[in-house]
């Protein structure tokens, strides 16, 4: 290294100097060299950001791409079938429970309800005249009650009934007005004991179900017990779909079948 002396100053001052000079060249590298670190930061920052924005555009291409299942006429409703396989329907609102009674209900179904206002209507569909076993009852009571306003009132349990579709009118007492989605019950009404139960699995034909445990268990290879909590049903709902790992799954079918109030992964 070359070094260049002043012979009008002293050894002490050309020495200062270049000290004060190492000082500055010092400062100036370590700027540089945090004008470097920024710049990586910043650098894999956009490069994350580029990868997620890959991720999704390839996601959504793949569901441009695949062939859309054809939808069974009973998904506009709930629906699950029971562990003895039974078909059973229920009400997501005023309008679908309107919907089920009048269009979907046949005589030798059996209609499920609770005492709370503004719960579904659950319909157990046998058109061959089955006998319908213990076990689908207790799992269409569950239902009825998981997806009344039980679940978002935090119970554990409501009264569940069951009548014929013949006991089911929209004849209302006099002075009294049906509502939409609101029904009679006339005659013997059949009680059963009932609790929050609720699973979300995938059938094998990629289909997503909502029933209590023991339906999904029967049916579902891969399943997540749910209960009542905090979280956001589209937040639990992209856990689900995030631990199937299975892009195939519409995330808004698996938002479908969980109730409102807010819920969390057991």
């Amino acid at each position: 290294m070359k070094l260049t002396l002043d012979l009008k100053k002293s050894v002490e001052e050309n020495a200062s100097e270049y000290f004060e000079k190492a000082k500055k060249a010092k400062r100036k590298v370590k700027g540089a060299e945090e004008a470097v670190q920024k710049m990586y930061a910043r650098l894999s920052k956009e490069e994350k950001r580029v990868k997620e924005a890959e991720e999704k555009r390839d996601e959504l291409e793949a569901e441009k791409s695949r062939p859309k299942r054809k939808l069974e006429w009973y998904e506009k409703f709930r629906w699950f079938i029971s562990s003895e396989g039974f078909l059973v329907i229920g009400g997501r609102d005023a309008t679908t429970n309107e919907i089920i009674i009048k269009k979907h209900t046949e005589k030798n179904d059996l209609v499920f309800h609770t005492d709370m206002a503004g719960s579904p209507f659950f319909v157990i569909k046998n058109p061959d005249q089955k006998d319908i076993g213990n076990d689908t009852l207790i799992e269409v009571s569950d239902a009825t009650c998981t997806y009344s306003r039980a679940w978002k009132l935090g119970l554990g349990t409501t009264n569940v009934f069951w009548v014929k579709p013949d006991q089911v009118s929209k004849e209302a007492n006099p002075g009294e007005f049906m509502g939409k989605g609101a029904f009679m019950i006339r005659g013997k009404t059949n009680y059963l004991p009932a609790k929050i139960s609720l699973a979300i699995g995938v059938m094998d034909d990629g289909r997503v179900m909502g029933a209590p445990v023991t339906a999904i268990k029967k049916h579902c290879k891969i399943s997540f017990e749910l209960m009542q909590g905090n979280e956001k049903t589209a937040a639990v709902a992209k856990k689900i779909k995030s631990k199937l790992g299975d892009n195939s799954i519409d995330l808004d079918d698996i938002i479908k079948v969980i109730p409102a109030g807010g819920a969390r992964i057991k």
